[in-house]
């Protein structure tokens, strides 16, 4: 269950977050009102995201940030009467998004679970380099394959310009990769920012990398500016993950981004430049989609400066599966204490004969589970495990009743939408498809659409 500390000393913002976070069924929540009561609940509980406002009685959310700095955590601000330099400097001290009042809530939410993916994430990116001296080996293994693929990543690390694309199925570790190139090269100091092309609408998404300007209410003679992750990210690190999903019309403005020229938000009339290392990543065939005119060939080649192919579990040895399984567990043991430290051999075989079609996101969720069934016990058995990995042989299984593809689709489709509560953007990111395809099969198989939350919170007066 993943952990929100809400640090605002708005009691009607901070019991309407609470509620609304604890009727996901999968938050625990904890508030504070002042920046100090906020620090200490941090040390005692350490949580997965930190909403925190800029304006409390006691400091600044500056101050919160600094003292919260060497230990790293995935700070979202919620703040009333910001700026945009305000907004970069937060980024820059180790914010993770900035958001201003009212708060929207179903886009606080998706930023919420891209946060908590964020911080297991560098919880075990900091196990392996822990364990790896700082190596990027602990993420793949020891294969003489493996070693070869660390060796350009860490070369990758090193050279902070150039643009990394990052190839591979949903779950083998794009994101984590991605994380120990910036955090090992010359911009670890500076804002890592992430962004999932696959996550929002294009008109949506324009706005999240730009930014937006629109002129105030009233008539005023004064714009109004969000800032954008491009802005964000600036002396940093950009992470665009799911970059085949980028919209047709916003690929052109990134190019220019690519190239060093300035660009202008939403709406806007002024330009500016962004100075900062893109990454990319996609589970797609780029080169099939400039073909079919999806996606412009100067982008790609733009892009794939240095491409890097993170292969299945299923393509990797024995020895890289034996020590994954080895490291994720490690990683998981000091959050679950009273969980057995090893694994039997039975179990092993297993975790080993599995083929993971989920890959590294999948391989960590049966783990953690295993652990959780298996407490009390001497050992992690085939009993803790999930059927279909108890199950798995290494060749085909049997099928007593005969199904159809799309029947096996439509099942595994619905399954997925029912585990996100309907929330067709998580639903698609697990599935590997872009939000929009998954939109055509639930209309294709004539699946129930499902309620989605659209309230806004409203801030208090005077902020």
């Amino acid at each position: 269950m993943a952990g929100i500390l809400i640090i605002d000393d708005e009691p009607v913002l901070t019991d309407s977050l609470r509620k609304f976070f604890e009727r996901a069924g999968s938050h625990t929540v904890t508030v504070a009102h002042t920046g100090e009561d906020g620090l200490a609940a941090f040390d005692r509980w350490r949580p997965d995201v930190v909403l925190l406002d800029m304006f409390l009685p006691d400091m600044t959310g500056f101050g919160v940030l600094e003292r919260l700095r060497h230990e790293d955590p995935v700070v979202i601000i919620i703040t009333g009467g910001a700026d945009v330099p305000m907004a970069v400097e937060a980024m820059q001290s180790g914010a993770e998004n900035f958001l201003t009042k009212p708060v929207d809530l179903p886009h606080l939410a998706a930023l919420v679970e891209k946060g908590v993916e964020k911080a297991r994430l560098r919880r075990v990116s900091r196990y392996f380099s822990a364990r790896r001296g700082g190596s990027a080996r602990g993420l793949l293994g020891s294969s003489p394959t493996m070693r070869e693929l660390t060796r350009q990543i860490e070369q990758l690390a090193d050279s902070d310009r150039t643009t990394v694309l990052l190839l591979g199925e949903s779950g083998t570790g794009k994101g984590l990769v991605a994380e120990f190139i910036h955090a090992h090269s010359p911009r670890a100091a500076r804002a890592f920012v992430e962004v999932n092309c696959a996550a929002f609408p294009a008109a949506m998404l324009e706005a999240e990398l730009f930014g937006t300007e629109r002129a105030s209410p009233g008539g005023r003679d004064v714009r109004e500016t969000q800032v954008g992750q491009l802005e964000m990210a600036d002396g940093g690190t950009l992470f665009l993950d799911e970059i085949g999903e980028l919209d047709t019309h916003l690929q052109p403005k990134l190019l220019r981004v690519l190239e060093g020229k300035p660009v202008r938000r939403q709406g806007g009339t002024e330009e500016f430049t962004a100075h900062l290392r893109l990454i990319a990543a996609t589970n797609r065939d780029l080169v099939n989609e400039v073909t079919a005119g999806r996606f412009r060939e100067d982008l790609y080649y733009r892009l794939s400066v240095m491409p890097v192919n993170l292969p299945p579990l299923r393509a990797r040895s024995r020895d890289d599966l034996l020590e994954l399984i080895a490291n994720v567990s490690g990683e998981l043991h000091p959050q679950l204490p009273d969980a057995p430290p090893t694994v039997s051999d039975a179990a092993l075989e297993r975790l080993l004969k599995y083929s993971w079609p989920g890959n590294i996101r999948e391989l960590r969720n049966v783990l953690e589970r295993a652990m959780i069934m298996a407490r009390g016990a001497t050992q992690i058995g085939p009993e803790h495990l999930p059927m279909e990995v108890r199950d798995a042989s290494g060749s085909a299984v049997e099928h007593y009743v005969p199904r159809t593809l799309a029947e096996v689709e439509r099942t595994h489709i619905e399954r997925t939408l029912a585990a996100h509560q309907g929330n067709r953007t998580h639903a698609a990111r697990e599935l590997g498809i872009s939000r929009a395809t998954l939109i055509k099969k639930i209309r294709e198989y004539g699946l129930a659409p499902s309620p989605r939350a659209g309230a806004r919170v409203p801030s208090t007066p005077g902020t």
